[in-house]
């Protein structure tokens, strides 16, 4: 999917990030550096690009991008947080050899499963933003028997509080297992449908981000999204 179309004129920081050359603040640091030119010249922090300017990022910067970039599949275990929780472990203080990456997103701290974990910048927006519509799959186990009628519940939206949610695609896998694949993110949102509906959420497990999947990857363990894998999810947002 492409990204979102630019309103011109738009400043040259939110010009490079939606380009995919890097974040905004990495944007603002390769203008300080004399590192971007817009028409051959220079650029200045807080310059306007129209759509018929010629920017140029210089090649070194784009070589050290391709090297640097890394992109990790990590199974993260229950008690771990994505962000700063009260009474839970952060996330990469678990991983002191991936210093440097960040978490795509949220899963919370009850919730075990798929995370991606990046130093690309260029991901966030493109694999977050609601818009984007990507999907997300998840293992769930409830208290009680799966009917019929909660999977079709679920495949057509269910109302929580004031939302509801988009049509989803679920299926039975056991007795009071299913499998649910969401285009969206609210807080919560399984265990809030699920209790819509009359069940307790006992174990969540997200174990696909659009093509990479967590398989047998173990609590705790990572690897290396690379190959054909990472191709695939570049490509199919939009780099």
């Amino acid at each position: 999917m492409n990204p979102e179309p630019l309103e011109f004129p738009v400043r040259i920081n939110k010009y490079l990030a939606h380009k995919g050359f890097s974040t905004r603040r990495g944007a603002d640091e390769l203008i300080e550096k004399g590192q971007v030119t817009i028409n051959g010249n220079i650029a200045k922090l807080g310059d306007q690009v129209q759509e018929s300017d010629v920017v140029e990022v210089s090649e070194k910067v784009l070589a050290q991008n391709a090297l640097r970039h890394r992109y990790v599949a990590y199974h993260k275990p229950i008690g771990v947080s994505t962000d700063a929780q009260e009474g839970s472990r952060a996330i990469m203080s678990e991983l002191p050899a991936l210093r440097g990456l960040f978490p795509l997103g949220r899963l919370d701290k009850d919730s075990h499963g798929l995370i991606i974990l990046t130093n690309d910048g260029r991901l966030t927006e493109r694999l977050l933003h609601p818009s984007r519509m990507h999907e997300k799959e998840y293992l769930v186990r409830v208290d009680k028997p799966v009917s019929d009628t909660f999977i079709r519940h679920v495949e057509r939206g269910i109302l929580i509080e004031t939302y509801k949610t988009k049509p989803a695609k679920a299926r039975r896998a056991g007795e009071t297992i299913f499998y649910i694949t969401l285009v969206e993110g609210k807080k919560h949102q399984i265990r809030r449908m699920c209790a819509a509906e009359g069940y307790q959420v006992q174990e969540l497990t997200r174990v696909r981000i659009m093509n990479i999947k967590l398989n047998d990857l173990k609590e705790g363990a990572y690897r290396d999204i690379a190959g054909v894998e990472l191709m695939t999810l570049l490509k199919d947002i939009g780099l």
